[in-house]
C-alpha cells in the first residue's frame, strides 16, 4: 500500500465524490441490458455525472486505480469501474496505524 499515492489521489473533492457514487449503484442510470450482469458502472456515466471531460475522468479514474481504490473492467469499447473494498480499508488502516502510533 503506497499510501502517499493513496492519499494523492484523494487530494481531489471530485475523485472523493466519485468513490463516494460508486457505494451505491442507483447513483447512476441503468445499465443497458446488455451490461445488466456486469459489477461496476461505465465510465460514461461517471463522466454525465461529474459533467466533466472525457479526458478529465479518465485521468481521475486512472488515479484512482493506480492507487487501488477502484478496479477496472474493460467489456468492448466500454470500461466498468467499481469500489475495491479491500484496498479502501487497508489504506484507512494504514493512515490509522500510522497516525495513532505510539
Amino acid at each position: 500500500m503506497d499510501v502517499e499515492k493513496s492519499i494523492a489521489a484523494l487530494n481531489n473533492p471530485m475523485r472523493r465524490k466519485i468513490l463516494e457514487w460508486l457505494k451505491d449503484r442507483s447513483n447512476f442510470p441503468p445499465a443497458l441490458p446488455e451490461h445488466a450482469d456486469l459489477d461496476g458502472v461505465c465510465v460514461a456515466y461517471i463522466q454525465e455525472k461529474a459533467q466533466l471531460s472525457q479526458s478529465t475522468i479518465s485521468n481521475y479514474m486512472g488515479l484512482l486505480k493506480q492507487a487501488g481504490f477502484v478496479t477496472a473492467e474493460r467489456h468492448g469499447q466500454w470500461t466498468f469501474y467499481r469500489r475495491n473494498e479491500t484496498n479502501i480499508r487497508a489504506f484507512l488502516s494504514a493512515v490509522q496505524d500510522e497516525l495513532l502510533k505510539p
